[in-house]
């Protein structure tokens, strides 16, 4: 096994620049910086000097030996003075050591992973804790790095293992019979399991935590769109002009508002006939977004949106405008009039699909698995022969042994440990 290194702080120049080394190789290459190991566990303010007797820095160093380790391998982490010569210094250092190399984005933590410090729920978690943008993705990303989804999903596999038991008994004592001499007892039970495991679906999906509650805004050329975009993403993205079909194409813009992510769409006005070739396919583009949005606000005439959509009435600052009798929002982007009140409509809405306090987003990948998990259980209730239940109960093992990397693949694993930066 190598042993990797990497800065695993903000790029420099900076206050502080903290450098990590993991492998089997990590305390030679701290006793060569820095003359002898330190204490384990106790930050130690020395000197670091290259192998001609030069000084480096001075810098805290730390000093955790395996398994009790970030890692599970032996550890060291030097925090340095942060600029980029001082940076450069100690990778010259350490590259001149044999066995030792520039970590690759994400090994820490697939290390980490390998060596049974956390699991693949946990390493999912800190990927979106890293990627965070708002308050809300952060709060759910921590929990599932901190292992809450992990202990729930060890708390269904025993339960399941204890019913794996009981067939497995009634398999061994009886001859022949039905699923009857498992007594109600565990039916209840496997039905309460499979019921948790349906609730546990409810949860909001990490996809929309991630990318943001997605919010088109849509209507006829020149409806206002793209100035009521601007104004919520609190920025001039948008091009606005008094000439129709001015936006040809999608715009996208992530913001958090009151910690709640949001993604924006503006988008070519709808319209029957295009100008040219362009504007079409701007339309046929739009029309998509709608499809895929979370929220439509419709800012075109009223009852003409699609089905679900925000009635806006826009421009209520222009004396002659097209009104509406019954708009969920009036408002003005030039004055900003009705403005607030609709994002703090948008806040609501949205978080009504984001996580609540101590619960989970879940992502695709984990869905798919707790849903395979419930199917089998569903059938394993259904069974007449104890063999066929006992084989459903083992189909949902399997789901919660890939749910937290007992059973992986190395391409989802590096795909997954990819979305990682060197250093982490």
């Amino acid at each position: 096994m190598e042993t990797i290194f990497a800065l695993s702080s903000g790029a420099p120049p900076a206050a502080i620049a903290v450098v990590r080394i993991s492998g089997p190789l990590a305390g030679e290459a701290l006793a060569r910086l820095c003359g002898k190991l330190p204490r384990p566990r106790e930050a130690k303010l020395t000197s670091l000097r290259g192998d001609d007797g030069a000084l480096l820095d001075q810098a805290l160093v730390l000093w955790f030996p395996g398994p009790r380790s970030e890692t599970g391998e032996d550890c060291a982490e030097l925090q340095l003075h942060g600029g980029r010569a001082i940076v450069d210094a100690i990778y010259r250092e350490l590259a001149k050591i044999n066995g030792l190399r520039l970590a690759e984005p994400g090994e820490f933590t697939r290390r980490a992973f390998a060596n049974g410090q956390i699991d693949l729920l946990q390493v999912e978690g800190l990927a979106d804790l890293v990627a965070a943008e708002t308050e809300l993705q952060r709060r759910a990303a921590l929990g599932i790095a901190g292992g809450s989804l992990s202990r729930k999903v060890e708390d269904w596999r025993q339960r399941l293992l204890a019913l794996s038991a009981r067939v497995e008994a009634v398999l061994d004592f009886e001859d022949e019979g039905d699923v009857d001499v498992l007594g109600e007892r565990f039916a209840a039970d496997l039905a309460a399991l499979t019921q948790e495991l349906r609730r546990a679906l409810e949860a909001p999906r990490a996809e929309t935590l991630r990318e943001g509650y997605r919010v088109a805004l849509a209507g006829p050329p020149n409806a206002g769109k793209s100035t009521l975009f601007n104004v919520l993403v609190s920025s001039e993205a948008a091009i606005v002009t008094p000439t129709a079909g001015t936006t040809r194409d999608v715009l996208l813009r992530h913001v958090g508002i009151e910690g709640v992510p949001f993604t924006f769409v503006d988008m070519a006005g709808l319209r029957e006939e295009a100008s040219d070739p362009i504007e079409g396919i701007g339309i046929a583009r739009a029309r998509q977004e709608i499809e895929s949005a979370d929220l439509v606000l419709w800012l075109g005439s009223e009852g003409e949106g699609p089905a679900g959509a925000w009635e806006i009435e826009a421009k209520c600052d222009l004396v002659e405008r097209p009104g509406k009798r019954a708009p969920a929002h009036r408002v003005s982007a030039v004055t900003g009039g009705g403005v607030d009140a609709l994002k703090r409509a948008l806040v609501e809405q949205a978080g009504a699909a984001m996580p609540g306090p101590g619960e989970w987003a879940l992502g695709r990948r984990q869905r798919d698995l707790i849903e395979a998990a419930a199917a089998a259980l569903a059938d394993a209730s259904g069974a007449s022969d104890p063999l066929l239940v006992a084989e459903h109960l083992r189909r949902a093992r399997s789901a919660f042994d890939r749910l937290v990397g007992r059973a992986a693949t190395e391409d989802m694993l590096d795909a997954l440990f990819g979305r990682f930066c060197i250093g982490k």
